[in-house]
């Protein structure tokens, strides 16, 4: 009888021995999920375009920039990359003219040639550094607000706009309000496929995917001169944003 309720004891504690590992998994299980779940929330809450977190350590100001514009650019990038291979292919094949005829007025582009030089986009580097120099590493009111990465003005009263905290004198600058980053960088495209300014830049595009050669031809893109390319170049390398280009020509 002894032996019996010796051994009836014994498998009870083993019963609770085992129940109770069994609690500490579900609740270590549940603390891990809690853990991630809180994370993830965090993450959403703090890496918004419309908030900044106040007393942002610069590693912290990157990440978020990092976490809100590297996405979209390499998504643009990969959409502009497909249409100029695509034009390409057309061009060759002297198929869908009307096409053709049809970007050559949009992109002003007098040649084939010169519309595929407008066409190819530049490294994604060199976007993320002129985003992080122009939006204060997007942080700046025309970000936040408008989703404005690049400053770029607005002359059409028509258009979704903000106003500049400050005037040139007795006149009003306003700046255009983008739906989407994703928006905003393909206006930025747009602007150095277009503008005249930047014919010297479509050129040297046209040859090379070299970031820091690249950026030689942004001369005429800020009043910094020959000293905005260079500082794009030293913002590059300094954050490593080369890592996120292309290893071949495109």
């Amino acid at each position: 009888m002894k032996v019996f309720l010796f051994f009836i004891s014994l498998l009870m504690l083993v019963a609770c021995e085992q129940e109770s590992v069994s609690e500490r998994k579900i609740s270590s299980d549940k603390k891990r999920m809690a853990a991630a779940v809180n994370k993830k929330d965090s993450i959403e809450t703090i890496y918004k375009a419309e908030l900044v977190p106040e007393k942002m350590t610069v590693q912290e100001k990157k990440k978020r920039f990092r976490y809100l514009i590297v996405p979209a650019v390499k998504k643009v990038f990969a959409e502009l990359r497909q249409q100029h291979q695509k034009i390409e292919q057309l061009i060759k094949s002297g198929t869908d003219s009307l096409l053709i005829k049809k970007l050559k007025t949009e992109y002003k582009a007098e040649s084939d040639k010169d519309l595929l030089a407008r066409l190819k986009p530049h490294p994604v580097s060199i976007v993320l550094a002129q985003a992080a120099m122009e939006s204060a590493w997007a942080t700046s009111r025309f970000f936040v607000e408008a989703k404005n990465i690049f400053g770029v003005w607005s002359f059409d009263k028509n258009e979704p706009r903000i106003a500049a905290a400050e005037k040139r004198g007795k006149k009003t600058i306003w700046l255009k309000k983008y739906r989407s980053i994703e928006d905003a960088i393909r206006d930025n495209y747009r602007v150095l496929a277009r503008g005249n300014a930047f014919k010297k830049f479509r050129q040297m595009r046209s040859t090379s995917d070299n970031p820091f050669e690249l950026v030689k031809g942004l001369d005429k893109y800020s009043e910094l001169g020959s000293k905005y390319g260079k500082e794009l170049a030293a913002v590059i390398k300094y954050n490593k944003f080369n890592q996120y280009d292309l290893k071949s020509k495109i």
